[in-house]
């Protein structure tokens, strides 16, 4: 029962899209223009699917937002229709967009916080390793040459007594 409902909500939600006005909008002038779909995407320059894509609202066949705000801008200026209007309608699109995204970013940027933790500690351990590796070949030079050092001050002492 719930799926339904949130299918009923999804498709509610796709029919209000601010797109889907803008296409419904410009069709219902084009067609008061006596204009087809074709001669209005010959005249702007854009492929007829794309147009019939905005009309429908379907963003799924169409490029991406920048893209597509520029067609709405373009399709409005050539139908002399209040251009400033459907752009806002437009914008008020893109906030919803711009809000999703917010949310998505904030979620991933909890990850970096525990991977730099993960990365501090690696560094960390990384550091005491070399450490306890310099001491250890710090330790063992140091008893070589400490060797060589006294078997030489003898014979020196050796050299001077004689």
């Amino acid at each position: 029962m719930e799926e339904i409902k949130s299918i009923s909500q999804e498709i509610s939600t796709s029919e209000n899209s601010p797109l889907k006005r803008i296409g419904n909008f410009f069709k219902e002038a084009r067609l008061s223009r006596n204009q087809s779909i074709e001669e209005l995407a010959s005249n702007l320059k854009i492929g007829a699917q794309q147009l019939k894509a905005i009309e429908e609202g379907d963003e799924d066949l169409l490029p991406e937002k920048v893209f597509i705000k520029a067609m709405v801008r373009r399709i409005s200026q050539k139908l002399k229709l209040d251009t400033e209007f459907i752009m806002s309608e437009f914008k008020i699109e893109r906030r919803e967009v711009v809000n999703s995204e917010t949310i998505e970013v904030s979620s991933k940027i909890d990850n970096p916080k525990k991977s730099s933790k993960l990365k501090q500690l690696s560094f960390g351990i990384l550091i005491l390793i070399s450490g306890i590796f310099g001491l250890i070949s710090s330790y063992f030079i140091f008893n070589l040459f400490s060797d060589s050092f006294q078997n030489t001050i003898p014979k020196q002492e050796m050299i001077k007594t004689r």
